[in-house]
């Protein structure tokens, strides 16, 4: 899903826990793909593309167990509680960011080819809608999602232009009749997870600093 979108989900955590400080809202959201990025820059989960690279369906998450899968997720969600509730003494953040910590993996799953494992190295079961197979569709899904997040939270003017912005600037990687950077992605694929790691800090930076200015009195 797009970054903007994920960071968008922050703000459904704002509303249902407003004594949640932002940025751990945030950070939850994307900390699943923090870790993508790392791994695929240090060469552990790997990616791979199409020889031309014309919108999201021809590059392919080949690898990524220890980020992208389900056991995975779980894992890292259930040591943040334990790190917030127990060790950190904030049990009214705990629960919070690990659901902002499962919401990437299940909004992923809602979009992505089948490349999410179950249980890495032991299931060779990999599940995902595939709705990134019919690229144009998963756009307008995905901007609906985040306009849907701005909604609920009740956020001003410029947030709402905001994601709506952000989401058709990515709009060539969604339809593969309009020309866009990512046909320089090919064969490419750790530019691909700086690329990612670029709009990560975008759309989070985006999102804290309106949904901030939302927030004050």
């Amino acid at each position: 899903m797009n970054a903007i979108n994920h960071a968008a989900t922050a703000l459904l955590l704002k509303k249902r826990w407003p004594d949640l400080p932002l940025l751990p809202a945030l950070i939850s959201v994307q900390l699943i793909e923090f870790l993508w990025v790392f791994l695929n820059l240090a060469g552990v989960e790997v990616t791979t593309s199409e020889p031309a690279v014309r919108a999201m369906n021809d590059i392919h998450l080949a690898y990524m167990p220890y980020s992208h899968s389900v056991g995975a997720t779980l894992l890292i969600a259930a040591l943040s509680w334990f790190l917030l509730a127990k060790v950190l003494r904030k049990p009214q953040w705990a629960l919070p960011v690990a659901l902002g910590i499962l919401s990437h993996i299940v909004l992923d799953i809602a979009v992505h080819a089948r490349d999410i494992e179950l249980l890495p190295g032991l299931l060779p079961l990999r599940i995902g809608t595939g709705l990134y197979d019919i690229p144009p569709v998963a756009f307008v899904v995905e901007i609906i999602y985040g306009i849907l997040c701005w909604r609920i939270f009740g956020g001003t003017r410029q947030l709402l232009i905001a994601i709506v912005a952000l989401n058709l600037a990515s709009i060539s990687f969604y339809v593969p009749q309009i020309p866009g950077p990512e046909m320089l992605l090919a064969g490419h694929p750790k530019i691909f997870a700086a690329v990612i790691l670029v709009h990560i800090l975008l759309g989070l930076s985006v999102i804290g600093g309106l949904a901030r200015s939302n927030m004050k009195p």
